[in-house]
C-alpha cells in the first residue's frame, strides 16, 4: 500500500475486535518506532495487550471499546509537533500493515499506561491500534480555499499536499491550520485549538507525503 492510499483509507476507529495482532506486525511496528525515535529524539512506545488504559468512564465517554493495543507518544517536553509528525508516520505504517487506528488525547486513563517517562519527558497522547469492528467513515472537511493562501494559481504539488493535509486527523476534526505558499517555501501555521502543535505535526507530515519533499522547503 502506498502512503497516499493509506492516507485516503485511514479513518478514526473507536471499537475494536479481540483479534490479536500478529507477531510479525508488532515487530514491523517496533522497527518503525525505533527509526522515528532516533530521527525525532523521541521516546514513543508500543503497548500491547493492555486493556486498563481504555476502561472506565473516560473510555465510555469517548465511545471506545476493545482497545488493548496503542502507541504511547512520549517525548521531551515541548516536542508536541515532533510527536504529531512521527506519530502520524507510525499511524500510516500501521494502516499499511492492515491495522485500524485512532488518535486519543483525553479519553483514556493516562495513569494506567505502563510506559517509561523519563525526567523532562511527558506522555502527550496515545494512538489506539487493532482490528476495528468497522474501518470507520470519512468526516466533513474544509475546502482548499479555507486552509490555503497563495498568490495566483496553486501549483499542482501544493494542491496535492494541501489535499493530503485536509485528510489529516486533527483534534475534534476542527482542521485549524493554514498553509501559505511563498515562492517555493511553505509556511504551516496553527490557527488555535486543543493540541494545536500535535495537529500541526500531523498536518505537515501529510503535506509532505502529498506534495513530495523535493518540491518545497518549510518556512519557519
Amino acid at each position: 500500500m502506498e502512503l497516499m492510499e493509506a492516507i485516503r483509507g485511514r479513518h478514526a476507529v473507536r471499537q475494536y475486535t479481540d483479534k490479536p495482532i500478529p507477531a510479525e506486525t508488532l515487530a514491523a511496528l517496533a522497527a518503525e518506532i525505533a527509526l522515528c525515535n532516533q530521527a525525532g529524539g523521541l521516546h514513543i512506545q508500543l503497548v500491547h495487550d493492555e486493556p486498563e488504559a481504555f476502561q472506565g468512564l473516560l473510555a465510555h465517554y469517548g465511545k471506545f471499546r476493545g482497545v488493548r493495543n496503542y502507541l504511547a507518544l512520549v517525548g521531551p517536553k515541548g516536542a508536541d509537533e515532533e510527536l504529531g509528525y512521527y506519530g502520524e508516520r507510525l499511524v500510516l505504517e500501521a494502516v499499511r500493515l492492515g491495522l485500524d487506528t485512532c488518535w486519543v488525547a483525553l479519553t483514556f486513563r493516562k495513569g494506567k499506561c505502563p510506559v517509561a517517562v523519563a525526567p523532562g519527558e511527558k506522555l502527550v497522547c496515545v494512538v489506539a491500534l487493532g482490528y476495528g469492528e468497522t474501518h470507520g467513515v470519512p468526516h466533513k472537511s474544509k475546502s482548499l480555499a479555507q486552509v490555503c493562501r497563495a498568490e495566483g494559481d496553486l501549483p499542482d504539488w501544493f494542491r496535492s499536499g494541501a489535499e493530503a493535509a485536509l485528510l489529516a486527523p486533527t483534534a475534534t476534526n476542527q482542521q485549524k491550520f493554514l498553509l501559505t505558499l511563498e515562492g517555493d517555501a511553505v509556511k504551516a501555521e496553527s490557527t488555535g485549538g486543543f493540541y494545536a502543535k500535535v495537529d500541526l505535526g500531523i498536518v505537515k507530515y501529510h503535506f509532505e507525503v502529498g506534495a513530495g519533499k523535493d518540491h518545497f522547503t518549510w518556512k519557519t
